[in-house]
């Protein structure tokens, strides 16, 4: 799994990816997803905070776009939508703001 998770009590920038507006967002905590999952009988075998790694992955993307601006046809912007660019670019303030964060997750359920 990876996921974005709540990190402060700082209401966040809309619109991201998973919603446009407040009130169709429900962040929680690493915490809680991980008790989340282990309550639900998964067995979490590795798990890791990849903020900053996702932070450079962002960063590296939006440099590549820099070099090559031809619209792919077939990327996420097709699924989520044209404003999907703003989406993503609110995300990344969101990170380096600190109100949320990527974890990475492995859980299986024995």
């Amino acid at each position: 799994m990876f996921d974005v998770v709540e990190v402060s009590n700082e209401p966040l920038h809309y619109p991201v990816p998973w919603a446009r507006e407040s009130r169709s967002s429900f962040p929680i905590t690493a915490k809680k997803t991980r008790e989340l999952l282990e309550n639900r009988g998964f067995q979490i075998t590795s798990w890791s905070d990849r903020t900053e790694a996702s932070l450079a992955w962002f960063a590296e993307r939006e440099k590549s776009r820099a070099y090559d601006s031809r619209d792919q046809a077939l990327g996420l912007q097709f699924v989520m939508g044209p404003d999907f660019p703003h989406m993503v670019k609110t995300l990344v303030k969101n990170l380096r703001e600190g109100r949320v964060a990527i974890v990475q997750a492995i859980a299986q359920k024995p």
